[in-house]
């Protein structure tokens, strides 16, 4: 079988487009963290499902904002026009940790977008990681930006004290410490992810080192419940913020700790395969109601 097209895009949209031999009609974007990776290898998981898929880099790029500080999130739904000027008719977003945090946010604003999956995700919006495009990295600023106002955020505590593991920084402890801190910050800041009529599943690791996903998880899904609102979610106890989907082998950080390991990690891509699959292979206008 004849492998997917791939292209370089370089203007307004910028990344990786792949365009599959027998295309069906579902359009993903695919979106990395604050790595900045534009991921090629996860999008050609996509196209070789039949999905045209856009690994979309969505910081770094020309013209775009060198850190995660207030990225438009316009940024995202330009990829969807993008997608949608390529023939798509359905629209899903896959993105990890604040690849995530951003799908979640543009599904919210977006109503073709039509399958979510956050894997390792936020439930609520942190400051940026890095400069804007004035080069400031501080003082803290939104990670998210929309019709050019910043959107509310849970600050960071300057004065944490870093904790570590072999080495590497675990910075779960400052989330966990920063949204008791400011937990005035918490409701403003909390994504809202009942705005979205998506199929909604969150993957996430029990030992996610880098922040509580789990935790994130679970209050995203209760949040939607809250609404009358179904949603997925797809969890190993020891895998960590480093989800592997199959045939996948994203390399760790080497600055801090992603918890879990290869084997458990690995466990919950497959797991949460299965269900990216069956969502994506639902009739039109079925969408498997997960509970």
């Amino acid at each position: 079988m004849q492998g997917p097209r791939q292209s370089t895009l370089t203007g307004k949209v910028q990344g990786e487009f792949l365009t599959p031999a027998e295309p069906n009609e579902w359009g993903i974007l695919v979106l990395g963290g604050s790595s900045g990776r534009v991921d090629v290898r996860r999008a050609s998981l996509f196209a070789d499902l039949g999905l045209t898929a856009l690994a979309l880099r969505w910081f770094g790029g020309k013209d775009q904002t060198p850190g995660v500080c207030e990225v438009p999130l316009e940024t995202f739904v330009d990829g969807i026009d993008e997608l949608h000027r390529h023939g798509c008719k359905r629209i899903a977003i896959i993105g990890t940790s604040k690849g995530a945090e951003a799908a979640l946010l543009t599904a919210s604003l977006d109503e073709r977008v039509q399958a979510v999956f956050a894997i390792s995700p936020s439930s609520v919006v942190w400051g940026n990681i890095g400069p804007g495009l004035d080069g400031v990295s501080w003082p803290e600023r939104s990670s998210w930006s929309w019709k050019g106002e910043p959107l509310p955020f849970v600050p960071a505590d300057p004065f944490w004290q870093k904790e570590y593991h072999q080495a590497l920084v675990v910075y779960r402890g400052l989330f966990e410490h920063c949204l008791r801190k400011f937990a005035s910050s918490v409701p403003a800041a909390a994504i809202p992810v009942e705005d979205t009529r998506a199929d909604v599943i969150v993957i996430a690791g029990g030992r996610d080192a880098l922040w509580p996903s789990d935790l994130f998880a679970r209050e995203i899904v209760e949040r939607r419940r809250q609404f009358g609102m179904d949603t997925k979610l797809v969890c190993d106890p020891d895998a960590g913020h480093r989800v592997l989907l199959p045939g996948e082998s994203t390399p760790r950080s080497s600055l801090h700790a992603h918890g879990g390991d290869d084997e458990a990690d690995a466990r919950l891509g497959i797991a949460a395969w299965a269900v990216i699959t069956k969502t994506l292979r639902a009739p039109p206008g079925i969408f498997p109601r997960h509970r």
